[in-house]
């Protein structure tokens, strides 16, 4: 028998002062966004990520990432490599530990999408999907495990659906669908793990289409983005649940919204682009 989740938040505006959160990716968007806000609650982040040069078309690397992390009140670390490269997330571990003397947050960021059909997706793009999403957040939570165990506020959060087995999501966008669940399913099986080890570890999803650059850069996507909420509202999700005590809060399946509610937030009108627009509920939900 499977153990019951344990559900217990903190308030958004608790303190993340010294710890040090690894994260995959990072370099915008969403990951950023909970970056920023953990550097403001005081926290250290190291960010494994590839984008070392500027995109053509959307803007930041991992360097102007851990400028605004700064600029935040947080300490960034950048470390480039590739979460699908062994060596790079040992790398990553490593340097994490060495600059600032552990580690106590895995955030499990980084991830590939293609939502083609079956016939469609290309096998480079499904292994891509596969070795990003499942492999690299198995991998870097398999490697960050005996820091995490050593910390007294020790988290893993993993942006990624809950796991909804309605046969929709699966003839929707098979591949792209295999691979997000994989990343859930490492939630499920390392919260049964670690239950008696103080480890916290939950998965976090939006409610809403969140408003990011690559969203907007897609045919269409400044319409899309008036249906969306801020990347801040998943951000600040983010921080109830690593500011929570681990012991409390691990096996769940969160989106940004229901977290916020449980955590005494009242408005959430205020993540909205366009209150004049309906919002546009992601998938999987």
């Amino acid at each position: 028998m499977t153990s019951e989740p344990r559900t217990e938040l903190a308030p958004v505006s608790a303190s993340l002062k010294n710890r040090t959160i690894l994260m995959s990716g990072g370099s915008r968007g969403i990951g950023l966004a909970i970056a920023k806000a953990a550097g403001a609650l005081g926290a250290n982040i190291v960010l494994l990520s590839k984008t070392a040069d500027p995109h053509p078309s959307l803007e930041g690397t991992i360097h102007t990432a851990v400028e605004e992390i700064n600029q935040a009140g947080g300490r960034g670390l950048a470390v480039v490599g590739d979460v699908r490269i062994d060596e790079d997330v040992q790398r990553a571990v490593a340097e994490a530990v060495a600059t600032f003397g552990g580690i106590d947050i895995v955030v499990n960021n980084a991830s590939a999408i293609n939502l083609a059909k079956t016939e469609q997706v290309d096998m480079k793009r499904y292994d891509l999907m596969q070795d990003i999403n499942v492999r690299g957040t198995f991998l870097l939570s398999k490697t960050a495990l005996p820091h995490l165990r050593a910390s007294q506020h020790a988290h893993i959060l993993t942006l990624s659906p809950p796991l909804n087995l309605d046969p929709r999501w699966a003839g929707e966008h098979l591949a792209y669908t295999m691979a997000k669940y994989g990343m859930s399913m490492t939630t499920l099986g390392l919260a049964e793990e670690l239950k008696d080890e103080g480890v916290g570890v939950n998965s976090l999803w939006p409610e809403t289409l969140i408003d990011t650059a690559a969203i907007r850069n897609l045919p269409g996507g400044q319409k899309m983005i008036q249906g969306a909420r801020d990347a801040q509202i998943v951000a600040d999700a983010a921080m109830a649940i690593l500011s929570s005590d681990p012991k409390n809060l691990s096996g769940n399946f969160f989106t940004d919204a229901q977290v916020l509610t449980l955590a005494g937030e009242t408005d959430l009108e205020k993540y909205t682009l366009n209150p004049e627009v309906p919002l546009v509920e992601d998938i999987f939900l």
